[in-house]
């Protein structure tokens, strides 16, 4: 006799509609981004104002007291990297949120140039570990199903946060008052203190069987014990990472879309008013655009994506900015008339890049990894949003002093470069010690190749 499994419900069709994972019971994971993202927000379009304005100090001082905490954090990484192995991902995430709410704590108490380095450079620690553990604690929810459309809805989730933390950061500014600000600062405080409490709560991202069974963290695999051995210390370290020629080739392809990233905040206004004769008000439209397709498109992104290998996705998104940048370019050579369209065409295929690499690459930075040394692993992947975060801004700025296009060829060649780098990433090699991640983790690497992740 044939069984029917029950019909889908109305909530449950929607979100298989929009390329929504399946959310039940993940709400206090998915809260947690979401306050997370409006943080962020908050503090991106915040921090400048708020020291110039609680403080005696400059722009110009503030604004590198700023850049020097992010600096002193750049080494970071990998220390984090040992912290996840040691104590998994959804410690170091609640950590991470506890971390930042004692950066902003300082803030509120900074009056000198050391004062703001010290504590900027705790809050980039905190942001550090949170985004480092996020990524593996995604693949935990989503128990080796739906992978593409969780890392597609926490992306999309990130910028609808950011984007209404900018306009309530544009909201607290226009009051104007240090007493607001520094109200602003402490409605930050307590959101991220909550978000740690609800990672750290949270039960959705237990290895068991049953979620309620054992403790809430999952511990991370004894490599020992899967490599046949009963006693030792873990086998590997970051001498293993950099001899994993697939993984650093992945890091190294990631740089370019690192790169890539800083083109709105960076490139954009100053390119567009210099060189192009466009009003400003260009800018803002291309920006609103960039967030409205992402906040929009990108979990129906998704449903396209888990259907597809990563490296052929990873791939187009390659080609598309490679493309976007072509068009950036070529607008110093066209008439007026033609660069308004010629800019929104370049921020389409611009978006739609950012939008197809950014579950893929997120994905293969922790499947790619050994479970045992996945904390290390992703130490070196973060290295390449650290350091070409760091360094994007000096670089393009430098170039696009010395030729208006210049930056828009580097880009283009970059994007270019990486596409050999990512060809068979997704293949698992024909040799491999990797121990074998635990029943309910995460689905070898060789599941990426060919086909769909979700049954």
């Amino acid at each position: 006799m044939t069984q029917h499994s029950p019909a889908p419900s109305a909530w449950r069709r929607i979100q298989t509609a929009w390329g929504l994972p399946d959310l039940t019971g993940k709400g206090r994971f998915v809260t947690a981004n979401l306050i997370d993202s409006l943080g962020n927000g908050l503090v991106m379009a915040f921090t400048v104002v708020y020291f110039v304005k609680t403080t005696s100090l400059s722009l110009v001082a503030v604004g590198a007291a700023l850049t020097v905490g992010q600096l002193l954090a750049l080494p970071v990484p990998p220390l984090i990297g040992l912290l996840l192995d040691k104590y998994g991902p959804r410690t170091v995430v609640a950590a991470g949120n506890w971390i930042s709410v004692a950066g902003f704590i300082g803030f509120l108490f900074s009056h000198a140039a050391w004062q703001i380095v010290l504590w900027q450079f705790v809050v980039q620690l905190g942001s550090n570990a949170f985004w480092m553990g996020n990524s593996p604690l995604i693949v935990l929810v989503a128990r080796g199903v739906e992978r593409a459309r969780w890392f597609g809805f926490v992306r999309a989730l990130r910028n609808v946060g950011v984007g209404f933390g900018g306009a309530a950061s544009a909201v607290a500014l226009s009051i104007g008052t240090v007493a607001g600000l520094r109200a602003v600062m402490v409605v930050n405080v307590v959101s991220f203190a909550v978000a740690g409490w609800l990672v750290i709560t949270f039960r959705g991202a237990d290895t068991g069987e049953a979620a309620d069974a054992g403790p809430a963290e999952p511990k991370p695999a004894e490599p020992g014990r899967a490599g046949g051995e009963t006693t030792g210390r873990p086998s590997g370290g970051y001498r293993t990472v950099l001899k994993d020629t697939r993984y650093l080739r992945l890091v190294a392809a990631n740089i370019s879309f690192v790169f890539a990233s800083t083109v709105i905040m960076v490139l954009l206004a100053v390119y567009a008013a210099d060189n192009l004769d466009v009003g400003a008000w260009i800018v803002g439209v291309l920006v609103v655009l960039n967030a409205a397709m992402v906040a929009l498109l990108q979990t129906l992104a998704s449903r396209w994506i888990e259907t597809r290998r990563p490296v052929t996705v990873l791939v187009l998104a390659l080609l598309l900015n490679a493309a976007a940048f072509v068009v950036f370019g070529t607008l110093l050579v066209l008439p007026g008339w033609a660069v308004i369209a010629g800019l929104l065409i370049a921020m389409v295929l611009y978006t739609v890049a950012e939008i197809l690499s950014s579950p893929p690459t997120s994905e293969l930075s922790v499947v790619m990894a050994p479970e045992h040394l996945r904390g290390r692993y992703l130490g070196v992947y973060q290295m390449s949003w650290s350091v070409g975060g760091a360094f994007a801004p000096a670089l393009l700025t430098a170039l696009l002093e010395g030729g208006a296009a210049l930056p828009w060829v580097f880009l283009t060649a970059i994007s270019l470069l990486a596409v050999p780098l990512v060809l068979g990433l997704d293949r698992r090699p024909a040799a491999t010690s990797e121990a074998p991640a635990p029943a309910g983790d995460v689905a070898p690497v060789e599941q990426l190749d060919g086909g769909p992740v979700e049954r």
